[in-house]
């Protein structure tokens, strides 16, 4: 029932950020919310705070990323809960499907708000997304 509700929750803010408001997504962070994008592009990161989240994901929707969740899964107590996403993202211009993906977010959650997570993706795909952003000149790190 609670990965049930975690996927409606995560469906509907991940909508929004592909319509480009972020804010929905953002409100589940807490303020001391530890993000992790590993890798070596520019979207790698190990972030601290909510705010320096805020300006990722103000790129993410400048960029036109498109993000989707195929399957949540949620458990452990509220003080506690386990989160797990698994899903696609995408970006399409005028030059077609230039960028497609696949990730699984990992996290930690405690009464509702989440404290820690980290994207799993292939890094090369994100490297190459680097590269045709920067050849015209869309980088914007």
């Amino acid at each position: 029932m609670f990965s049930w509700l975690a996927k409606g929750i995560l469906t509907r803010n991940m909508a929004r950020l592909r319509e480009g408001d972020y804010r929905p997504l953002l409100r589940l962070d807490a303020k001391d919310i530890g993000f992790r994008f590993p890798g070596d592009s520019s979207w790698a990161t190990e972030i601290d705070n909510r705010d320096d989240l805020e300006r990722w994901l103000q790129r993410f929707v400048a960029t036109g990323l498109k993000i989707y969740p195929d399957e949540v899964i949620a458990q452990g107590p509220p003080w506690r809960t386990t989160l797990c996403v698994r899903g696609t993202d995408h970006l399409d211009t005028e030059d077609g499907r230039v960028y497609e993906n696949r990730y699984v977010i990992w996290g930690r959650m405690s009464w509702g708000l989440l404290r820690e997570y980290e994207v799993y993706e292939d890094t090369q795909a994100s490297r190459a997304l680097d590269d045709y952003l920067l050849a015209r000149n869309e980088v914007a790190a």
